[in-house]
């Protein structure tokens, strides 16, 4: 009984199809139409048999489609083929840092644990310091919930302080992101130093000073530990601000806590310790640089040499130079005699600049004469470098 019904209401269906307008068969066709190689064609005579076999196989949509057009037209249908589209269109628009504040608000006050999707599309969302206020509040709720409720005494976890953190340097809300570093916060927040790295990074691109003091001062205060990275990205920023003072400062609070610095930093350190004419800052960096990289670059071992000449021991920087050439591949040793010559017609200007007086005076004599001596010695340790004497600069 329940097959014959079946067929029945099969056969009233496929009388509507024969009873189409011209019309009405022209657009039915255009909608169901299909490639070659489809199953079925536009007309009745060319369904294949699994349309038969049974009203909600996967071709009943296509007896809908018939059914539709033979009683409203032609023309509701396409109003509600556009009206389609433009429902999905809309449901791919992203919701607001506003509205996902609302939904996560709600949940909280019906006291039910949102979904953590609509915390991570709040983050996402966020680009200015108006968001980042909601974000804030609302991980200020969602701890105490946690909490009360969920008897979680955890905080939330390191990648999503991270992310709190980029979505405060993305906002310009730098004062909340320094917040996120604290060990001790009302927001549910695990510091790292990753978050750290990511604020001093925003620091470097503005060379901003005060917001890198402000980001150490913080880490030292919630005993938050200094990875190599750290001391990369702040010392480049005091180098490029030309701050001595402060790059001496941290590099000894590096050094005490015993990071093992990158090249880049030593390069940094050293380098312009050189500038600076500190040759006991470059001697006492050395000693721990020795003791964590095998190998000199030009920038400390040039950096060490001149230390020597400062102290008015031209024969050891001579010393220093050979060991550098000597620790080269033979691809970079030609480059040496060009260190060379910076060393003698650039540094010594770049270092009578900053001093005043007789230990200016006292400097000038002391490397007009043993700059001469340094290279003399050159020769007899293995290095041939031509240089031009007449170009020392003091």
């Amino acid at each position: 009984m329940s097959i014959s019904g079946g067929g029945r209401r099969l056969w009233t269906i496929l009388r509507g199809v024969q009873a189409l307008s011209g019309s009405g068969q022209q657009l039915a066709s255009h909608l169901v139409e299909t490639p070659r190689s489809a199953p079925f064609s536009h007309g009745q005579s060319s369904l294949p048999r699994n349309f038969f076999a049974s009203p909600f196989g996967k071709n009943t949509n296509f007896a809908r489609v018939m059914l539709i057009s033979q009683k409203w037209g032609p023309s509701l249908l396409l109003h509600a083929h556009f009206s389609t589209e433009a429902n999905k269109e809309d449901a791919a628009l992203p919701e607001s840092a506003q509205e996902l504040y609302a939904k996560l608000l709600k949940s909280v006050e019906a006291k039910t644990m949102p979904p953590n999707a609509l915390l991570w599309s709040l983050i996402e969302q966020c680009s200015n310091k108006e968001d980042i206020k909601l974000l804030f509040q609302i991980l200020q709720r969602l701890r105490v919930f946690r909490l009360s409720n969920l008897r979680i005494h955890a905080n939330f976890n390191f990648h999503l302080c991270l992310k709190v953190t980029e979505a405060c340097v993305r906002s310009d809300a730098l004062e909340y992101g320094i917040k996120a570093l604290w060990k001790h916060n009302v927001y549910g927040l695990t510091p790292t130093i990753s978050s750290a790295h990511r604020l001093l990074l925003h620091a470097k691109e503005h060379n901003d000073v005060k917001l890198m003091e402000k980001i150490m001062d913080v880490l030292k205060k919630n005993l938050l530990p200094l990875q190599p990275g750290t001391a990369d990205i702040v010392f480049s920023i005091c180098y490029n601000t030309n701050n001595w003072k402060l790059l001496s400062k941290y590099a000894k609070r590096f050094l005490k806590a015993g990071v093992k610095l990158h090249r880049t930093a030593y390069d940094n350190l050293m380098e312009f310790a050189a500038k600076m004419g500190d040759a006991k800052s470059i001697l006492k960096t050395e000693q721990h640089r020795s003791k964590h990289l095998k190998w000199h670059t030009f920038g400390t071992g040039f950096a060490c040499a001149k230390a020597y000449l400062i102290e008015r021991k031209p024969e050891n920087a001579a010393a220093v130079i050979s060991l550098l050439y000597r620790e080269l591949p033979d691809a970079k040793k030609p480059f040496v005699a060009g260190e060379v010559q910076k060393l003698v017609s650039e540094w010594p200007s770049e270092l009578l600049k900053r001093k005043k007086g007789k230990e200016k005076e006292a400097l000038l004599e002391s490397l007009r004469s043993d700059i001469p001596v340094m290279i003399s010695s050159l020769p007899n340790i293995g290095i041939d470098a031509t240089v031009n004497l007449d170009e020392i600069k003091c």
